[in-house]
């Protein structure tokens, strides 16, 4: 068993260096794609926005200076990384994958679609629910030179600052085997770091920090509801006893839940704004369980970390981001 599970590990680490090498050769400087004249103004005012909000980021936030985002990668339109969760039929709880070096993460990533859904199919027959979907951003932990992606581009300026703040955080620190931590934190300094940068550079009044403001609340307001989802949905597997087996009213149970829950969606913000199961969910298909574990994985801690940096550092992300570099151990 262990030669196969070291097989597995390897065939996948290679397939995964396959996969980032090819986009790392296939990138270009970003000072050529400024000189371009055949590359929009539009997109290159964009680029020029990700180097102010690395800046800021180091400068004003203490994140670790790195050679992340000097290049130019276009995906053409395509997907790059399919991710893939999974969890347990009667128990929100992330089904873990172990590697070499890295630790332990509660996913998976592909840079082949067919590979991944491949690997959904194992997990599917081992009677795990799943969830897969491509991703706008990934980290490498500043073992290499992480690319501007032109998907980046398309985002409004609070999220694209939420968006690379959440990677450098990555690169600068980064707990083995407490993905939870990392994703909380990174999510934390995203939220709060593109706070501070769309002020910094368009002033508190602006549009561009009314429209992130909005677009905050309502993301804030529909995980913590997702969360709440998790916690009824464990509820009601607890009293299905320990170690219970598949049987339809069980399922039945389950399906009737989950859809309450995405139903209640309609009432967040007072219905200002809505996310009906119809547009995330299409064909009336409901999530399972594994949907459930991205909020577990990126928003569960962020009461904790706003706790503490409001109230032992008084609001100064600098200095919390720089004691939390001295209290965890990085990679």
């Amino acid at each position: 068993m262990a030669g196969i599970w070291q097989r597995q590990v390897l065939t996948y680490a290679f397939l995964q260096a396959k996969g980032q090498m090819g986009i790392l050769l296939d990138v270009q400087q970003l000072e050529d794609v400024l000189a371009s004249k055949t590359f929009p103004d539009s997109l290159k005012a964009r680029i020029r926005l990700i180097e102010q909000i690395k800046q800021f980021g180091v400068d004003s936030l203490g994140l670790t200076p790195s050679d992340n985002y000097t290049t130019f990668y276009d995906q053409h339109g395509r997907p790059l990384i399919w991710l893939i969760t999974a969890s347990e039929r009667y128990k929100v709880q992330p089904h873990l994958w172990h590697f070499p070096i890295v630790g332990t993460f509660p996913y998976k990533g592909y840079f082949d679609s067919t590979r991944a859904a491949a690997e959904e199919q194992v997990l599917i027959q081992k009677g795990l629910d799943t969830d897969i979907g491509d991703v706008s951003a990934w980290s490498t932990l500043g073992y290499l030179k992480d690319p501007i992606l032109s998907s980046m581009l398309l985002r409004r300026d609070g999220s694209l600052a939420n968006l690379i703040l959440h990677e450098l955080t990555h690169g600068t620190l980064f707990v083995k085997n407490n993905l939870e931590l990392n994703e909380n934190l990174a999510s934390f300094v995203g939220d709060q770091g593109a706070i501070r940068f769309l002020k910094y550079k368009y002033g508190a009044g602006s549009e561009q920090m009314r429209q992130y403001e909005y677009a905050k609340r309502y993301n804030d307001a529909y995980s913590q509801h997702m969360l709440r989802g998790a916690r009824r949905l464990d509820s009601l597997y607890k009293t299905f006893g320990p170690n219970p087996r598949p049987d339809r009213q069980k399922d039945a149970l389950k399906t009737r839940l989950i859809s309450d829950i995405v139903s209640d969606t309609d009432t967040l913000l007072a219905g200002k704004r809505t996310l009906t199961n119809k547009s995330r969910w299409p064909d009336g298909k409901l999530p399972n369980n594994a949907y459930f574990i991205s909020f577990l994985t990126y928003k569960s801690k962020q009461d904790t970390f706003r706790q503490e940096y409001e109230k032992k550092f008084g609001g100064d992300l600098k200095k919390y981001l720089n004691y939390l570099k001295g209290k965890y151990p990085s990679l």
